[in-house]
């Protein structure tokens, strides 16, 4: 530690400090590791995110940009002190809450300062003035809309509904704050890099520069020696379990640490422990290994080839995986079609960048491992490490943070073994956090695909077959391959009614970055494919495009691809004429834009339709929920299903209130935390509102019938919770229940109900027919956009989006996925595109700011599931799914160049423009005589 001579001051938060880290000590570091605000938090460490932004002298800046020593002197202000130093801060706290403009929270902070920053001198602006201010600050979650919404209440603009307390069984509906929303706001949520126990060491990955390379070590003590404050190398000799996990149990393929040969780059193959101040200061690049770079199959088509080497025993061809569906004579299918269209479509690699990156600790206590991680699936976490520690599941500990955004890639392991091979082996807490670039480089992507589409419809413009070929690229491990090699097939039809279909899909190994789960399991690529055609196939037949989208729609009664028939709760048909009002007007205004025109501008409508099953795919899929009522009336919730910013933990709650018939007040949650909470399932498929929610409710009734007993209550009397008691009311009858009188069991609770919930599904046979999911989610879209034909940009102007929700439990927290699904899915159709060994970072990676974000207008279509809580349906992956063809479309529809590669670059749109001017007139198509 530097001397008093050298420590330098400045003013924080209202009060000065002293600090003596050295003065080129980035400000983010100083305030988070010497003076503990870790509302301030680290998405990049190179200012791209903005996730750091704090107010310097008033002014936002970011934190990781700004050296300690350049604020000497001067006034910063952290999320902490935002309330007492600036007029607009607790406003805006209360906007945000009320307009659901939090959701996982890791950027709000920033988000805040910023926006204080702005109506402090600027006490009404412009939506275009918000939208300038938040320009550098990145949010993955949200879409940008409901946090210019909020900004722009406090400013004057417009208010929104809220229910503060809503009563007894009135909470499913209301639009109610987030629960955990005031963390999110004042800065104090806890992500994974915000605790450091005390004594901790830091660890790093060394890993492979080359996506396939063979390598060997040289004198790991030696080099331990040589740096003071190293403590120890782990590889793999130092795993006491199996050097293997994966998600899905029969395939797991993927090494905690490499043996001889690196399959893809960023691979680890050790990892280096130490005390933190050496490790961050260390260079690792004499660290002794020895690489010998060897020829990689970058590319599906290489990893096919007959010569093409194994990655993995035991899969043939590259092939990790096969899936097929199929329905009907799909031959004759085509011969009856009056008009068939084709043709082959691609997409690349697609980056979460959630704003979070990666990070924890482990810490042995005894002889049982706990790990306080971000993550998606906390007993999917326990369990795999448990296996590679030679542990009994039951002496692994996961608990959950807050998580930064998830969308999938936090389903896998990343951080968890290096914590807890170096806890273990060395007796101190051993933490880990990913730099953005490591986040970047290692962790799984949207898998790349490629799709050979052939789709026929009678003169009539029904449907009569179907043909896809896909191939996903699932790069070096198998992660989530098989569920995208199986879902795709269910979904590539669309929700449409198809008599002849088939689909077949591979999943393929090549020497690149795993890809994994993100928002879809694969079935947005599909859409960019079949909605793209539906277009084709309408034009080819005269008939509007929405109509014909109508027309084909799936109802009650008719059976999917799979022959799985819905008595109820389909409600896509709706979701397409929801979206007629706004078509109509559109088009008018396209038209008169168009038309008036002299440069280069021309605009379009795109419309796309979805739909999402619920939960796996023909596997179980079960959550369990436990509700406690305590002494006091108070009631515990113990709800593992992990909010990663989607709302479980508030949606799960309003659920189990309004089935056991208790105000939401009286809740009290406790989380994913394996060794307080049953089992609720992983965070992904769109299942914790219906899954999780479910048991939730049947817990509730549960508990609600316990409650009765207790009184010696019928089914219908009533149950009104206050003064820390329980009165029941029957056939004019009243009688309290005196709660203090009853025995507690082992938890505290006076009375209890614990529920499980897994939804009916059956296997698919080896045509891929059966009940792969017990509810399907709807959606349709209407993109809006400009392309400026002479550079190939394309602004999308507005997107209207309508989803059957089942029910709307809260209505906010689904407006909000929606717009950020959508937002996602606009990275999508137009910038997003990872390529491996390059832009490993948020400044050439490429995700959407608020001023690529147009209005999204969302309309919640309530076809009740009759299986779901209250007949709610999930949503999180539903609002991705149809916006990148919708976008696409419209393309289409303001040029007439179709774009078969996504993203849709300005290079790729002008390059479709300029070979649609050169072309030759087109003289055929393929109609059948």
């Amino acid at each position: 530690m530097p001397d008093s001579a050298t420590r330098l001051s400045f003013k924080l938060n209202g009060q000065s400090v002293e600090v003596g880290s050295a003065p080129i000590t980035r400000l983010s570091n100083v305030l988070r590791d010497e003076l503990g605000l870790t509302g301030t938090k680290i998405g990049c460490d190179a200012g791209d995110c903005g996730a750091c932004t704090v107010l310097v002298d008033g002014a936002p800046a970011c934190a990781c940009l700004i050296a300690v020593g350049q604020v000497r002197g001067r006034v910063v202000t952290s999320i902490e002190g935002l309330p007492d130093a600036s007029p607009s801060a607790a406003a805006l706290q209360r906007a945000f809450l009320k307009h659901g403009a939090a959701q996982c929270g890791i950027c709000t902070p920033g988000m805040l300062g910023t926006a204080a920053a702005l109506l402090d001198r600027t006490p009404a602006p412009s939506e275009t003035q918000v939208m300038d201010a938040l320009g550098g600050v990145l949010c993955r979650c949200t879409g940008y809309r409901k946090i210019v919404d909020a900004i722009l209440e406090v400013g004057g603009g417009p208010g929104c509904d809220v229910a503060a307390s809503p009563a007894a069984g009135q909470a499913v509906g209301a639009r109610i704050e987030r629960l955990d929303g005031q963390r999110k706001v004042d800065g104090s949520e806890i992500f994974g890099a915000d605790e450091v126990p005390a004594d901790t060491v830091a660890v790093r990955a060394i890993r492979s520069p080359h996506h396939r390379a063979r390598f060997r070590f040289g004198d790991l003590e030696e080099f331990v020696r040589r740096h003071p404050g190293v403590l120890r190398v782990f590889t793999a000799a130092d795993i006491p379990g199996a050097n293997c996990f994966g998600v899905i149990g029969p395939f797991a393929d993927q090494p905690v640490f490499a043996v001889g040969e690196t399959r893809f780059r960023g691979e680890a193959v050790a990892l280096v422990a130490g005390e933190p101040s050496v490790l961050t200061a260390l260079d690792l690049a004499d660290f002794p290994v020895l690489w010998d770079e060897l020829s990689p199959l970058v590319t599906m088509d290489e990893a096919l080839a007959e010569a093409a080497p194994r990655l993995h025993d035991g899969r043939p061809g590259n092939i990790l995986t096969r899936g097929r569906v199929a329905r009907g004579d799909i031959d004759a299918g085509f011969v009856q079609a009056a008009v068939v269209v084709e043709g082959e479509f691609e997409t690349g690699f697609v980056e979460h960048a959630y704003i979070e990156p990666e990070a924890g600790f482990a810490r042995r206590v005894g002889d049982r491992l706990e790990i306080q991680a971000c993550t998606q699936a906390p007993y999917m976490d326990r369990d795999d490490i448990a296996r590679i520690m030679g542990l009994a599941v039951e002496a692994v500990r996961i608990i959950p943070t807050a998580v930064g955004g998830g969308f999938g890639s936090k389903l896998d392991l990343s951080i968890q073994p290096f914590v807890a091979i170096a806890a273990w082996h060395l007796g101190r807490p051993a933490r880990m956090v990913y730099s953005r670039s490591e986040s970047i480089m290692t962790t799984t992507k949207r898998h790349p695909a490629q799709m050979k589409v052939r789709i026929g419809a009678g003169r009539d413009g029904r449907l009569t077959a179907m043909e896809f070929a896909g191939d996903f690229n699932t790069g070096a491990y198998a992660s989530w391959g098989p569920t995208v090699a199986n879902r795709v097939p269910v979904h590539a039809s669309g929700p449409y009614y198809f008599p002849s279909y088939r689909a077949e899909t591979r999943a393929v190994h090549t020497h690149l970055v795993p890809a994994g789960a993100f928002r879809g399991f694969g079935v947005p690529q599909a859409a960019i494919a079949q909605e793209q055609l539906f277009d084709e196939l309408a034009d080819r037949l005269g008939i509007d495009r929405l109509d014909f989208r109508v027309q084909n729609a799936l109802k009650v009664g008719v059976p999917t691809v799979t022959g799985q028939v819905f008595d109820a709760g389909v409600g896509i048909r709706a979701c397409f004429e929801a979206l007629r009002p706004r078509r109509d007007d559109a088009r008018a205004e396209v038209q008169a834009f168009n038309a008036r025109q002299t440069g280069s501008l021309r605009r379009g409508i795109g419309f796309a339709g979805m739909w999402y099953g619920c939960g796996n795919t023909s596997l179980p899929n079960p959550s369990t929920i436990r509700v406690g009522l305590r002494a006091d009336g108070r009631i515990t919730l113990h709800q593992g299903a992990v909010d990663i910013g989607q709302g479980s933990n508030t949606v799960i709650t309003q659920i189990c209130a309004d089935a056991l018939g208790a105000p939401l007040a009286l809740f009290d949650l406790v989380s994913g935390d394996t060794d307080l909470s049953p089992d609720c399932g992983k965070t992904s498929a769109s299942r914790q509102t219906f899954v999780s929610g479910k048991a939730a409710f049947l817990a509730g009734q549960a508990l609600r019938r316990a409650i009765l007993r207790e009184a010696n209550a019928g089914e219908d009397a009533t149950l009104t919770f206050a003064d820390g008691g329980v009165l029941v009311s029957e056939q004019g009858h009243r009688r309290a229940l005196p709660l203090h009188d009853l025995i507690p069991d082992d938890r505290g609770y006076v009375l209890a109900a614990e529920e499980t919930f897994d939804p009916p599904t059956s296997p698919l046979d080896a045509d891929g027919q059966g009940e792969p999911y017990a509810v399907f989610g709807y959606g349709a879209h209407l993109a809006e956009i400009e392309v400026d034909t002479a550079l190939g940009t394309v602004k999308v102007l507005r997107l209207t989006a309508a989803h059957d929700v089942g029910r709307a439990i809260n209505p906010t927290l689904l407006e909000g996925q929606i717009e950020g699904g959508a937002a996602q899915g606009l990275g999508l159709a137009l910038m997003e595109e990872f390529f491996p060994g390059r832009g490993e970072n948020l400044h050439d990676y490429l995700i959407p700011t608020v001023g690529d974000m147009p209005p999204v207008t969302s309309i919640l279509i309530e076809d009740a599931a009759p299986i779901g809580p209250f007949g709610a349906k999930g949503i999180g992956e539903q609002a991705l799914i149809p916006t990148a063809p919708a976008i696409l479309n419209a393309i289409y529809d303001a040029t007439g160049a179709r774009i078969r590669r996504a993203p849709a670059t300005p290079d790729r749109v002008r390059a479709a423009i300029r070979a649609l001017e050169t072309a030759a007139p087109e003289t055929e198509d393929t109609t059948n005589a």
